[in-house]
């Protein structure tokens, strides 16, 4: 990733360049078409297109799904290991190798408890029709938690086969989010293709100081990643990530904690240089979940702007992006009154979102005509 210099942002400080980045409008877009693709998903939290056609879901129990020749298979894939479910674990992301047609490997990540707590996890496994067949544990975090929220597990692919995990602080450990010896709070990079890496041997810490990473996207236009967490009441974030940068938690937030109390007393303090602002805060929380980047050919007027799906918000959010800079936010599908889970861009341009809980649905996104 290139160099970059942000402007520092202090806990309190509203910066008028960002409040006027964060205007939010309603009716910019042309009318859209939503089409139901699938239902009866059972809290679904993720999906991935493949090469032919099909869709890969996961469903917080364990299941992945496919999704074939516009249904829902009635069987999942076999061969999927044991989850934690409990909490906001379980299976959470999925992932496809860019060279899928030729080596088959998807990678996903979920909760796993052992004698030390519980942790998320990242495997990589061949997809030999409806079956995973030589499954690698690629990541273990650690160290094991004692809480069954903040996993983060939001997984991205970079150029050059290198895999990115987003994690979260496990919510009571929110100080291990600037200790470098613990993976909590930071986004993880592991060698995908490492043949032996059966823990940290292979991966490093991309960035850190990071509250629970749920969105993680790659712009090719900038050569940057993006990533946006939760909060706690408010302070959710947009992060432009740079290698080795630290994006605060909790010695920075926008958010009070959930007692109403500050979460940090450097609000009153001078700026702290070698903390990165984001480039977009959220307050009050909408709750972001899943993110893309819209790179297609269907909406032109999206070309490189984040496309956010949110749980709070029950809302999609365009947030309008150039050279790292928001210019302006519209909300969509307001009028569906929907807990978004995930969002991803299809190959036709069209953009496909998951509902959140159950009975849940994928739905496919289309300019009206």
């Amino acid at each position: 990733m290139h160099a970059l210099s942000v402007p520092i942002v202090t806990v309190g400080l509203f910066c008028a360049g960002l409040l006027a980045a964060a205007e939010l409008r309603a009716e910019l877009s042309p009318p859209l078409r939503v089409q139901v693709m699938a239902k009866e998903l059972e809290r679904p939290w993720a999906f991935a297109f493949l090469p032919d056609g099909r869709v890969l879901i996961t469903e917080r129990a364990g299941q992945l799904r496919v999704w074939q020749d516009g249904k829902l298979l009635a069987e999942p894939v076999k061969g999927m290991p044991e989850v934690y479910d409990e909490g906001q674990g379980g299976l959470l992301d999925v992932q496809v190798d860019a060279d899928f047609e030729r080596n088959k490997t998807i990678y996903f990540s979920y909760a796993y408890r052992d004698g030390e707590g519980n942790h998320t996890r990242v495997e990589r496994a061949m997809l030999d029709r409806n079956a995973l067949q030589a499954r690698t544990v690629l990541f273990t975090s650690s160290p094991g938690k004692g809480t069954s929220v903040h996993y983060g597990g939001r997984l991205l692919m970079l150029p050059g086969r290198e895999l990115l995990l987003g994690l979260g602080d496990g919510f009571d450990y929110r100080e291990a989010a600037q200790d470098l010896r613990s993976d909590l709070g930071k986004v993880i990079s592991i060698q995908a293709d490492g043949s032996a890496n059966q823990g940290r041997e292979l991966a490093k810490i991309y960035s850190l100081g990071h509250r629970n990473v749920q969105g993680l996207v790659y712009s090719s236009r900038e050569n940057w990643v993006y990533a946006h967490e939760h909060g706690p009441q408010g302070g959710d974030e947009i992060n432009r990530l740079q290698r080795g940068g630290n994006y605060g938690w909790p010695l920075l937030s926008y958010g009070l904690d959930y007692t109403g109390a500050r979460v940090t007393p450097l609000a009153e303090l001078p700026d702290r240089p070698d903390l990165l602002a984001p480039v977009l805060h959220w307050t009050p929380s909408i709750a972001p979940s899943g993110m893309a980047i819209y790179e297609g050919s269907l909406f032109p007027d999206w070309q490189g702007d984040l496309l956010v799906s949110t749980l709070v918000g029950r809302e999609l959010r365009r947030v309008k992006l150039r050279d790292g800079k928001v210019l302006q936010q519209e909300s969509l599908l307001k009028e569906r009154d929907q807990r978004w889970r995930d969002i991803r861009v299809a190959a036709d341009g069209s953009v496909w979102l998951l509902s959140d809980g159950e009975q849940a649905e994928l739905l496919r996104i289309t300019p009206k005509s």
